[in-house]
């Protein structure tokens, strides 16, 4: 039997305050709440990239280090960090420059969820 892979994505992470963490992704990340289900401690957001949901696990603590790192390709990675300043948004440094390859720039949730947004400079 051959394996037979989707088209959706759900990145799941935990988090230690679900409401807070619901408006951090709808203001930080531009997803929209798709469902809350409360008593499973659990929610899913669309992201603006088609088949890519966020689900959010409700924890007592996030435990650091390890694990993926989701990285969200952005058009103009400038405005990106500008977006990111604006929201007060914690970040590992200043964007990441590997020349003829792609800029990078770290940034993190409130519980410390490591993201990055990324411009490949064959994009522009």
């Amino acid at each position: 039997m051959a394996l037979t892979i989707g088209s959706e994505l759900t990145c799941s992470l935990g988090v230690t305050d679900m409401t807070a963490a619901i408006g951090w992704y709808e203001r930080v990340m531009h997803c929209k709440l798709l469902y809350r289900a409360d008593e499973i401690g659990w929610c899913e957001l669309a992201t603006p990239m088609a088949g890519v949901n966020i689900g959010l696990s409700q924890v007592e603590s996030v435990v650091q280090g390890g694990g993926a790192t989701n990285v969200f390709e952005v058009a103009d990675i400038e405005e990106a960090k500008a977006h990111l300043d604006a929201e007060g948004v914690r970040q590992d440094g200043e964007i990441q420059h590997v020349p003829g390859l792609v800029k990078l720039i770290t940034f993190y949730d409130p519980d410390g969820n490591a993201f990055m947004f990324s411009r490949s400079e064959a994009a522009g």
